[in-house]
């Protein structure tokens, strides 16, 4: 069960479809929410400078204001959102569990969001994060989730669900990743509506007796699982478990971190960020 929940709280109008997957994500395991909110060290960015050759003086300073003046907005804007989301689900702040259902905490830290959310992640039950932009650091807070905690990471899409794990869709693929996905996703599976195993094949030769193998193995959770085995054709293996997903009604997409690199900043092979770019639902990854 996925008891401690860890949801990074950036101050940005992308944290309204996180928290509304995280409000969910609380309701139905009777989770609590931490919320983390991680400003910005000022200090660290003029020592950074002053380290790059750059001098001192009023530029210096005007740029060190504009970035205290910057944080101090998020930060305030975070908190904000955090009360306004848990007064509309009443959703109480409490630091310790008391059993009567979902509960929140909202906590702050300073320096790097990256590091910061790996370390608190390694002591959550699942971490919830958007996809955010290429250039405000969450590409980096992402892979730091995924690969720095030993946790499942579910990413929530661009618009806030209306569900969350009703229907699930799992892009099967025999490997230690996707296995590991779908052990953490348990939860989820054990009380959807339908769960469906699917894999891609390249060809109508091609096989796969792996899905069947993991059919019958979460049938013992769950006996509204079926699998589907479509072909590819000319179309991307991404667009054809997106076009899937959406014929099946699913809110929940369960998958593999898959990292084609030994570099550690290129975590996301082609096929993880075509996915996590294209879909339209709440993406529950693991590695």
């Amino acid at each position: 069960m996925f008891k401690n929940l860890l949801v990074p709280a950036t101050g940005t109008p992308h944290d309204a479809a996180v928290f509304a997957t995280a409000r969910l994500a609380a309701q139905a395991f009777g989770g609590h929410l931490e919320f983390l909110h991680v400003r910005v060290d000022t200090s660290e960015v003029l020592m950074s400078m002053t380290a790059g050759g750059v001098g001192g003086g009023d530029a210096v300073q005007s740029v060190i204001d504009r970035m205290d003046a910057e944080a101090e907005a998020n930060a305030t804007a975070a908190h904000q959102a955090v009360t306004q989301m848990l007064a509309a689900a009443a959703i109480p702040l409490r630091d310790t569990p008391d059993g009567t259902g979902p509960s929140a905490q909202i906590s702050q830290e300073s320096g790097s969001q990256s590091a910061w959310v790996a370390q608190y992640g390694r002591f959550a039950d699942l971490i919830l994060m958007g996809r955010g932009g290429p250039d405000d650091g969450t590409p980096e807070t992402l892979e730091a989730a995924l690969m720095d905690t030993g946790k499942p990471l579910l990413i929530a899409p661009a618009t806030a669900p209306s569900s969350l794990g009703r229907r699930i869709v799992i892009a099967w693929k025999d490997t230690p990743e996707a296995a590991r996905a779908v052990s953490c996703a348990l939860p989820f599976i054990a009380g959807a509506e339908q769960v469906t195993i699917l894999t891609v094949l390249d060809d109508a030769d091609a096989k796969d007796e792996s899905g069947g193998r993991l059919l019958r193995a979460l049938r013992w959770h769950n006996t509204a699982v079926q699998v589907r085995t479509p072909l590819r054709g000319s179309t991307s293996a991404a667009d054809v478990l997106h076009r899937e997903a959406e014929a099946l009604g699913a809110d929940l997409l369960v998958m593999g971190g898959y990292s084609h690199s030994r570099l550690r900043e290129v975590v996301f092979g082609g096929f993880t960020r075509r996915t996590l770019g294209n879909a339209g639902i709440p993406v529950l990854m693991a590695h």
